[in-house]
């Protein structure tokens, strides 16, 4: 049986924009559905992909829940409203993985350590064994440190794409394999360094 071929890509500053949040004078993801944009060249590039035959996976950091910042129910509506831009474009990924945990969350349920918050690879894996997909020729694509760290830990390439915010890198993070200015970019990326 031939193995399939995955994109693996982080959420926020990848897919959609980062919003701005007042409240902690940070960027990060939508806390409400309307706030949802995506970011541009993600449907070019996501389109590419799946032209490709490259099944597209979310994996995401999710904790505003966990730090007390949203409700599930106000995620869900960002989700769906993700899902509803993507399908308008006729992008369909194969699962979205969400981990809404955090180390310091203030709702109980969703503190302290889990498997799936990256840098862990949890989802990466968890998606090969389901799909039945090669890792040594899936990508992940993502903006933080953490999402190198995860790709790194599965063993797939890696893609970071630039901050669609101002921030300061720390010289002594993993470095990806390339990186690109949108996803656009990044999908030519991957298509010039896969074989077919």
């Amino acid at each position: 049986m031939k193995l399939r071929r995955g994109i693996f890509l982080d959420r926020d500053g990848v897919i959609n924009r980062n919003v701005w949040d007042p409240s902690t004078g940070e960027y990060g993801a939508p806390l409400h559905a309307d706030q949802l944009v995506l970011a541009p060249g993600a449907v070019a590039g996501l389109t590419a992909l799946q032209r490709a035959e490259f099944l597209l996976f979310v994996v995401s950091n999710q904790p505003n829940h966990a730090k007390g910042k949203s409700s599930l129910e106000a995620l869900k509506a960002v989700h769906q409203r993700l899902v509803a831009e993507l399908d308008a474009a006729g992008v369909e990924f194969s699962e979205f993985f969400y981990c809404y945990h955090h180390p310091r969350a203030v709702i109980a349920e969703y503190a302290g350590p889990c498997l799936c918050r990256k840098p862990s690879p949890y989802f990466l894996l968890t998606a090969r064994d389901k799909f039945g997909l090669s890792l040594e020729t899936s990508w992940l694509i993502g903006d933080r440190a953490t999402d190198i760290e995860c790709g790194r830990a599965a063993a797939v390439r890696t893609i970071r794409l630039a901050e669609d915010h101002p921030s300061t890198r720390n010289p002594e993070e993993a470095a990806a394999d390339f990186e690109a200015r949108d996803l656009a970019h990044a999908a030519e990326l991957i298509l010039a360094h896969s074989q077919f």
